[in-house]
């Protein structure tokens, strides 16, 4: 997530803050906390409920993502299909909780779809049919890996897993804030992300990695602490990566957020970014690493 994460500190900026600054920046945070903590709290009950609540949470949300992204490429030029990559993104979820099949088959629907389309459409452009595919595929197929975490522990401990997974990346968010607050000195990606710190980096690291410690604690798994060190490092380091290509997107086009849809936080691609890549790679190592 994008908004002051990693931030370096400038002494001039908080010293000169009057009273008033104070509190609004008070109250932005109490909104940003608020509503951050009603999507977690929407996010969590639906992991404790099951497959099919996570399934349908999930391709809301890619739904949600898909949409801003598509909105934010009109401001680049690029016309995509809607009907086409905003069905896939919805659909993509759905067809992982049936089995890989299934997906298999909406890669090949999507692709004949879009082949269709730019055969019988001729003022459609190449870039327009890129678009188009990339949509679902940066939205509803990676946060597939959300419902194929999911289903694969019945009961209490497949929603601890997930919701353990996601944490994860929403502490080493929290914790990259606060150690690049306090402590960032040394930019990140100065040209994509300003406000990113190195020091920050390696905070979000530190609280990934305490939630994966966790999550080992609990013996529920077939985790061993090495390698959930390893998962929470890395996760965190994908999770950045997502940050950091949506923050490219934006800066591409020209805007400070994707949507508004969250208070606090912008749109649902804004907070779901780190998510995005976090989570599958999250699922590909708990699967190498046998657990899953």
């Amino acid at each position: 997530m994008d908004q002051s994460s990693y931030s370096t500190t400038d002494s001039a900026d908080t010293t000169n803050e009057s009273p008033s600054q104070n509190r609004g920046g008070l109250s932005s945070f109490a909104v940003r906390a608020a509503s951050g903590l009603i999507y977690a709290g929407l996010f969590i009950g639906c992991l404790y409920f099951g497959t099919i609540p996570t399934t349908i949470f999930v391709s809301a949300m890619s739904w949600l993502c898909c949409f801003e992204f598509f909105r934010m490429m009109r401001l680049d030029g690029k016309v995509a299909n809607e009907f086409i990559g905003l069905t896939a993104s919805i659909l993509f979820p759905v067809a992982s909780m049936f089995g890989s099949l299934w997906v298999t088959m909406l890669f090949a629907v999507l692709v004949l779809a879009l082949g269709l389309w730019y055969v019988y459409s001729p003022r459609t452009r190449i870039s327009d049919v890129a678009v188009t595919a990339f949509g679902p595929l940066y939205t509803g197929f990676m946060m597939s890996a959300v419902v194929l975490l999911r289903e694969q522990v019945y009961g209490p401990e497949g929603a601890l897993l997930t919701i353990g997974v996601c944490a994860s990346l929403w502490v080493s968010d929290s914790f990259a804030y606060i150690v690049g607050s306090r402590l960032g000195r040394h930019k990140m990606a100065p040209k994509i992300s300003p406000k990113k710190s190195w020091e920050g980096f390696f905070g979000g690291i530190v609280g990934s990695m305490i939630i994966w410690a966790i999550l080992w604690a609990t013996k529920l798994y077939a985790l061993n602490l090495p390698f959930a060190m390893l998962c929470g490092a890395v996760v965190s380091i994908l999770g950045v990566f997502g940050d950091l290509i949506e923050s490219r997107i934006k800066r591409g086009v020209g805007v400070k957020d994707s949507g508004n849809l969250i208070p606090g936080h912008g749109g649902m691609l804004d907070r779901s970014d780190s998510l995005i890549f976090g989570c599958i790679t999250g699922y590909l190592l708990l699967v190498a690493g046998g657990v899953l």
